[in-house]
């Protein structure tokens, strides 16, 4: 096993530890969420822990289910202690680029309506600028992807729809996006490339975190640390 692997298992349990009784928990999607979910049953059936959890994916929906967790859905609740989830790369004021997986509305949901919210990283995710190493993705109503394109390209993007892993198709969101998948000029940081997609009609969400995360637990060498 990995050392990355082996380091995204131990934010993840340093993460679970942090659950107290009777909390309102958002599970974030991803492998690193994976093994938080896993320790957070294991808290649950060994250590007697009571705790409720809202998903942010069909994907950890399933997890939790599989594992017994008890599971309320989003539209139940206007408000949650703690949520958890990974990203793909933290720059140094701590905004976060997510949604290569896609589950663009529901994580920026839950992590905006969280007391608390816990990104859970290794140190391969530290960026110096946001889109660094992935490209932006953009979810976009169907109807208005080549508007969206248009607008985007006028702030100096560069990208196209998102392919389907088997490349014969485009990716479909869960709820029926599509997603641009954009590049940007290194000289726009995240706050203004925030600020320029929120502005854009038929965005439907994007990628960008900005000013949302409480803390950023970083796991490098089997040591936690923190951003």
């Amino acid at each position: 096993m990995s050392q990355a692997i082996n380091d995204k298992q131990l934010v993840a349990v340093h993460a679970a530890n942090l659950v107290e009784d009777g909390m309102l928990i958002g599970l974030g999607t991803g492998s690193t969420a994976n093994y938080f979910i896993e320790e957070l049953a294991r808290r649950k059936n060994e250590d007697g822990l009571q705790f409720t959890t809202v998903a942010s994916s069909m994907v950890s929906t399933i997890k939790a289910q599989q594992l017994g967790l008890d599971l309320v859905s989003v539209e139940q609740i206007r408000q949650l202690d703690m949520y958890f989830d990974g990203a793909d790369e933290v720059s140094p004021d701590m905004t976060l680029l997510k949604g290569r997986g896609f589950d663009l509305v529901k994580e920026k949901l839950l992590a905006n309506a969280s007391e608390q919210f816990y990104v859970l990283i290794d140190d391969s995710k530290l960026v110096t600028r946001i889109g660094e190493k992935f490209p932006i993705p953009i979810e976009v109503a169907p109807f208005s992807w080549q508007m969206v394109l248009r607008s985007l390209q006028q702030i100096g993007g560069k990208g196209d729809l998102r392919q389907n892993s088997g490349g014969d198709g485009l990716v479909i969101t869960s709820h029926g996006s599509l997603v641009l998948d954009m590049e940007f000029d290194s000289s726009l940081d995240g706050e203004e490339l925030n600020d320029a997609l929120n502005e854009i009609p038929g965005v439907v969400e994007h990628g960008i975190f900005y000013q949302i995360a409480t803390r950023v637990l970083i796991a490098e060498n089997g040591v936690v640390g923190e951003l």
